[in-house]
């Protein structure tokens, strides 16, 4: 028998309730695996809220954590029983203290990487890797824009990119987050409002614009982001959390002749040997310092609410995460 979050109902965090579960024994190609760190992350709150209505109800939220495997099914051999594994799943799950996977979903951990900090990162890191190296090749001569980079992801990227050369200008959605940002790695720091937002990027460039820009905050943002952008260049949008950006016509890409992507990590991390790659590159991030976190904070799995409400007063990618 194990223990869960098990949602029944949108609504505020009050409806996150422990529940007992069973657990039931892997098949083929399954591990049966006791969790030990469950990150959490807005796409939770939004999950719990409804406003992502991707998880049928009644049922367990969460989409990555880290655990040590307990059972092997018969044709899993890449495994062994107390292997420390992390993995991502769109099939949500995570808010559990035991649970059975898709071998496939799992990574081994390396020992200089503690359960906490890749069970907080391992998404945000491994959509900033896609982002720089699969999508498109963030490279030294680039000057990139990143929205929302005071956040969860936009802090790991500016970072990131920055070890790698880029000259990076991020935005922010108020004045209090720019020192922030700056801590973060950021060359220039601008809000989403001030009007003077796209003449400063072409002062910075030269009359140029940025070569790639990297937009999760999508509505709000899009406009900006597009008039920034350089002839020839990349926008890159993958989130929505100021909601759905607007069509865009074929004409005014080939005014700029522009290329827009619309990337979603699963499809990414599809191919298994793509997939452990891309790990390997996030692994190595840390290990290299070019990555670092913010404060950990643990919560017990009963208290996932409480988890929710810190991360939701927040207003920005803090590392809140769960212990069974």
């Amino acid at each position: 028998m194990g223990k869960a979050i098990v949602l029944r109902n949108h609504g505020n965090s009050n409806v996150l309730k422990l529940e007992d579960i069973i657990v039931e024994k892997p098949k083929d190609n399954e591990l049966l695996i006791r969790q030990t760190a469950i990150g959490v992350h807005f796409h939770d709150i939004y999950v719990r809220s409804g406003l992502y209505k991707t998880l049928e109800l009644p049922g367990i939220p969460g989409l990555e954590a880290v655990g040590i495997v307990q059972k092997v099914g018969n044709a899993s051999l890449d495994f062994k029983i107390g292997d420390r594994i992390v993995y991502i799943t769109k099939h949500y799950g995570a808010y559990s203290s035991q649970r059975v996977i898709d071998s496939k979903l799992a990574i081994k951990i390396p020992d200089y990487i503690s359960d906490e900090v890749i069970a907080t990162n391992f998404s945000r890191a491994i959509t900033v890797q896609m982002l720089m190296e699969q999508v498109t090749q963030v490279k030294p001569t680039d000057t990139i824009l990143i929205t929302a980079v005071t956040g969860g992801i936009g802090k790991i990227f500016s970072q990131w990119a920055k070890s790698k050369g880029a000259c990076v200008i991020g935005s922010v959605g108020s004045d209090e987050k720019v020192s922030l940002a700056h801590s973060f790695g950021c060359d220039y720091v601008f809000t989403y409002n001030q009007q003077d937002f796209v003449s400063q990027i072409k002062d910075i460039t030269k009359g140029n614009g940025v070569d790639k820009v990297f937009d999760s905050v999508g509505k709000d943002t899009f406009e900006n982001s597009f008039k920034s952008v350089s002839v020839c260049g990349h926008l890159i949008n993958f989130g929505q959390s100021s909601g759905p950006v607007e069509p865009v016509s074929m004409s005014s890409l080939a005014s700029k002749s522009l290329t827009i992507s619309r990337p979603i990590l699963f499809d990414y991390i599809s191919n298994l040997n793509i997939y452990k790659k891309m790990a390997n590159s996030v692994f190595n991030a840390f290990k290299q310092n070019q990555i670092k976190t913010s404060k950990l904070e643990p919560y017990k799995l009963e208290d996932a609410s409480l988890a929710h409400d810190v991360l939701e007063s927040r207003r920005g990618g803090g590392s809140v995460f769960l212990t069974p």
